[in-house]
């Protein structure tokens, strides 16, 4: 029987970053990039990755402003968790994602990569940062 695995999403209008747990559920791995051409696309993307894997938990950014309240961006992740949530059957948790961006940025840049390459990079990154704070919320909780 294959195991279960999470997954990070770090969704954004014209890219979404995914990232996987390694069997055991322990470690966070950056795992894509795709375009977000259309919500019924990426819904459906999605999905066939969280049938591929066996994922049965989703953390998902959730965009809060710098004062920790939720905005307009926040609404739209929430709307987009929420039908991915229906759709895959899967629970779908949100991750504060406030500062992944630039802590994936820096990550990037620590590791030599060139700027052309971080922008391709950046979005999985993210993605790996919110799945390991889900993960390491959830050992602790």
């Amino acid at each position: 029987m294959q195991k279960t695995r999470k997954m990070g999403i770090d969704y954004g209008d014209k890219r979404i970053g995914v990232a996987l747990t390694d069997a055991l559920c322990i470690i966070s791995s950056p795992y894509e990039v795709f375009q977000n051409v259309s919500q019924e696309k990426s819904l459906e993307h999605l999905i066939s990755l969280i049938k591929e894997f066996n994922v049965d938990e989703i953390a998902m950014g959730l965009p809060l402003n710098m004062d920790g309240t939720e905005g307009e961006r926040a609404k739209i992740h929430r709307e987009f968790g929420k039908l991915l949530a229906e759709q895959s059957g899967v629970k779908v948790d949100f991750v504060d994602e406030r500062l992944t961006s630039a802590e994936a940025e820096e990550i990037l840049i620590s590791s030599g990569v060139r700027r052309e390459k971080r922008k391709e990079l950046i979005d999985k990154i993210s993605a790996q940062i919110i799945l390991q704070t889900y993960l390491n919320q959830t050992k602790r909780g």
